[in-house]
């Protein structure tokens, strides 16, 4: 498995400050945001001025271009994410399912929608990764399993996110259990018990939380994954650099001390 992390937890900062920490910190690679609102990182609507300064940022810094995160299913926005990592070397582009939580109709929406956008991963020679998000049409395992089961795209995969199951009211060992055949990506971060969003920066390092980061790993590793484990801290915007740096490096290393504990490093 390689550690990376998504540079929206340096979302206040530029690029090139989220890689520079990012290796001071020991990881392996960098999940590049591509999230309005969130971040001035890769912004889509403006990816061939930004693509040549991603690749110089991963060459200078030596961080491996493991994915993108781009939220919005819009085939146009999308489009232009997946020409961006053709272009940059990105293999995976993160999106979330939309739709509502609890409607039929809703799921079966976002299913035709996330497999036209699998086609479209084909056609560029990347792969689509969606997860299990709180309040979205596909918000749990048995959501993630229909999804799972209506689109069979070799360039489509599930992207698991601990802290969402984790606040659906699910195990997050036996969830990732149940979908691991097909994860592609994971985006890893802790969570306290009880709470209905993901927490403050601080909280959602792993290890600061409730969630059994050690048995999810190790599930991982007994299944033979070996993609990403890119931490993803959103809500930093307004952190200094050395707030965001601690975050990013007590994060790192509970993912190392993870790996070593079930022999996966």
């Amino acid at each position: 498995m390689k550690l990376g992390a998504n540079t929206v937890l340096f979302g206040g900062h530029d690029m090139e400050t989220a890689f520079k920490y990012l290796t001071m910190a020991g990881y392996d690679g960098v999940e590049v945001s591509a999230i309005n609102g969130m971040s001035e990182h890769l912004v889509i609507d403006r990816w061939r001025e930004i693509a040549p300064e991603v690749k110089r940022l991963a060459g200078a810094y030596n961080l491996e271009l493991l994915a993108m995160e781009q939220p919005s299913r819009d085939p146009a926005i999308m489009e232009q994410a997946m020409q961006a990592a053709v272009e940059i070397g990105i293999p995976i582009i993160n999106c979330g399912p939309g739709g509502k939580t609890g409607d039929e109709a809703s799921l079966a929406e976002s299913i035709d929608a996330l497999g036209k956008l699998a086609q479209m991963a084909e056609r560029y020679g990347v792969t689509l990764c969606v997860k299990a998000h709180i309040g979205h049409a596909m918000h749990n395992t048995p959501t993630t399993l229909k999804v799972m089961e209506a689109i069979s795209s070799p360039a489509f995969g599930i992207d698991m996110d601990p802290s969402h199951i984790f606040r659906s009211g699910e195990n997050p060992v036996e969830a990732i259990a149940a979908v691991v055949s097909r994860v592609k990506h994971v985006h890893i971060r802790d969570c306290l018990e009880g709470l209905t969003g993901p927490g403050k920066p601080e909280e959602q390092a792993n290890g600061r939380g409730d969630i059994d980061l050690v048995g999810y790993i190790r599930t991982l590793h007994e299944a033979g994954y070996a993609g990403p484990l890119d931490l993803e801290v959103i809500g930093a915007k307004d952190y200094s650099v050395e707030q965001c740096a601690v975050i990013a490096a007590e994060a790192r290393g509970h993912m190392q001390a993870c790996l070593q504990a079930c022999g996966a490093r």
